[in-house]
């Protein structure tokens, strides 16, 4: 693999959906228009057999790679996609999207609803994953390709690949899910509904109405970044990069002030947040991540799957608590139960669950010798 990246990226929009064809979503609501923000990567070949789908988790977008003019700022995923690389832009047609429901481009509660005039707030429908993936085929098909060569997906992205090769069997050669889980346990739900109550009982939140009116619930999201934040970071992590060192001096203050550099790192991570992130969006993706149980009802999982030529690899990490090794390993024993093919890799890292993001030799070669097997089978 080479260590050059991709270069200047520009993001695209289309409108999928409309009101007079508008998206059905899982509940029965109706949603149109739908615009989709998107970035491609690599080139499809002749017979449009070489693309990848990449599925962001909770805060990502549609910028995986690259950079939008500034070399020195890279995509969220830069470390995996690029030419050499894990996802090899050589080889493969890379296309990554905002999800639905997000505040980067693709219609979500900050979107004017066509009936009102006005941005939805609550009034955006809930939707599931499921409803997610239907959105990505919807894009996938836009440009013309039928079959994936592969998809790949951290976190909330692993659950919508496996949700993907799920509801539709071969439709996806290679199924990449990392620290994903197939259901959310109690802890996690938990951490989820404080991250809410922080938003939602900020005064400026004004239920969700509070487009346009110049108050903005930011103290309760960057406080919900806050905690988000050190479940996506391991104890030895933050031992090893704070320790207990001090911000100013080396003698406490005795205030209740930031003093403790742990204290500052996550003060700037919740501050940072607010330039890039709303509120009711993130309202909406914890409450999908939370509802999402893929193997709910593992008869009819397991008559979809049964003889599909889906090709998964489930990667976790073992310092990663906030979906430990545990929730991956769950999803290799059903799948494994209906005889799937699956390949499973517990990597060892010291970061956490951000290990995803992260330049881990053995953890991008295993994705790797994955994709390119994939490749080679297809022809790629």
């Amino acid at each position: 693999m080479t260590s050059e990246g991709l270069g200047l990226q520009a993001t695209q929009r289309v409108v999928l959906f409309t009101q007079d064809d508008p998206l059905v979503l899982e509940s029965g609501a109706t949603l149109g228009p739908v615009e989709v923000a998107y970035e491609t990567y690599g080139t499809l070949n002749a017979d449009r057999s070489n693309a990848v789908y990449v599925c962001h988790a909770l805060t990502g977008d549609a910028h995986a790679a690259g950079h939008h003019g500034d070399p020195a700022r890279r995509g969220w995923w830069d470390t995996m996609i690029g030419p050499g690389k894990p996802v090899d832009t050589d080889r493969f047609f890379v296309i990554s999207s905002n999800l639905l429901g997000g505040c980067q481009g693709t219609t979500g509660p900050g979107s004017d609803d066509p009936v009102t005039g006005r941005p939805y707030g609550l009034g955006f429908p809930l939707f599931t994953v499921r409803d997610l993936v239907q959105v990505h085929r919807a894009l996938v098909h836009h440009l013309g390709v039928e079959h994936l060569a592969g998809a790949i997906g951290g976190s909330l992205g692993g659950m919508q690949v496996l949700q993907w090769a799920i509801d539709h069997p071969d439709a996806i050669s290679a199924a990449v899910v990392v620290c994903a889980s197939s259901r959310l346990s109690a802890q996690n739900i938990a951490f989820s509904a404080v991250a809410r109550e922080a938003i939602m009982r900020d005064p400026d939140f004004q239920n969700g109405d509070y487009y346009g009116t110049g108050r903005t619930p930011d103290t309760g999201l960057t406080i919900a970044r806050m905690m988000a934040h050190i479940t996506y970071l391991s104890e030895a992590s933050m031992r090893e990069k704070f320790g207990r060192r001090l911000q100013h001096g080396d003698e406490p203050r005795f205030a209740f002030d930031v003093d403790f550099q742990v204290e500052s790192y996550l003060q700037h991570q919740g501050e940072a947040f607010l330039t890039r992130f709303d509120a009711n969006t993130y309202l909406y993706m914890t409450r999908v991540m939370d509802y999402f149980d893929a193997f709910a009802d593992p008869l009819a999982v397991g008559a979809r799957l049964e003889g599909t030529s889906t090709r998964f690899l489930v990667v976790s990490f073992d310092s990663d608590w906030r979906f430990d090794t545990e929730h991956s390993r769950g999803i290799v024993r059903q799948l494994q139960s209906w005889r799937v093919p699956v390949t499973f890799r517990e990597i060892k890292s010291p970061w956490g669950h951000d290990s995803f993001l992260l330049d881990i030799p053995e953890y991008l070669k295993t994705v790797d010798a994955f994709l390119d097997r994939t490749a080679t089978d297809l022809n790629i």
